[in-house]
């Protein structure tokens, strides 16, 4: 006669012995939940999206060599952009749709985060982005981002016209960047 103890541990064994097969992977995909679809976005953030890679710039005068890379995240609704090169920390800009428009928001050096908004629906040659809001600013006369302009020369090369407020001016720089892989 059996006793409890060496049923319950056959019972185990049989369990631990099912539970170690192999599942056919049509089976095993079954029970995982489905992955949505990437949203649709706009043509103007597509363009962003194609930046995807490794990028080497400089500035208009050829004095401040640039380092961009572009990632894209979350199911293809954001664009990460990493710029590194001035002697300074990297700063990061996230790029996003918002309706037929597309936002950023530019965590800058300066320790504030500008937020700009296309100005039109983009998909053309060039994107421009004008000021909509900040944080981390204790009035709106600090210097800040104020806008941006991205021109795409062709799959491999684009430029970027940031321009800062500071003491009620804009001052502009334009880098242009290549792709390295």
């Amino acid at each position: 006669m059996r006793t409890r103890s060496f049923l319950a541990l056959s019972a185990l064994i049989a369990a631990s012995a099912l539970l170690a097969m192999p599942i056919h992977p049509a089976l095993a995909a079954a029970g995982e939940p489905a992955h949505a679809a990437a949203p649709a976005t706009p043509a103007a953030f597509d363009q962003l999206k194609a930046l995807t890679g490794t990028w080497q710039g400089k500035s208009s005068d050829g004095k401040l060599a640039m380092k961009a890379s572009y990632e894209v995240y979350g199911n293809g609704t954001a664009v990460v952009e990493t710029l590194s090169g001035m002697g300074e920390s990297p700063m990061v800009t996230v790029y996003y749709p918002d309706g037929p428009q597309v936002m950023l928001t530019h965590y800058c050096t300066m320790g504030n985060q500008p937020r700009l908004r296309t100005t039109g629906a983009g998909g053309g040659k060039q994107l421009s982005f004008a000021f909509v809001d900040a944080t981390n600013m204790k009035s709106p006369d600090e210097a800040h981002m104020h806008g941006l302009e991205i021109t795409f020369a062709d799959r491999d090369h684009f430029s970027q016209r940031w321009t800062m407020k500071k003491d009620g001016k804009d001052i502009g720089d334009t880098f242009t960047f290549e792709r390295t892989k």
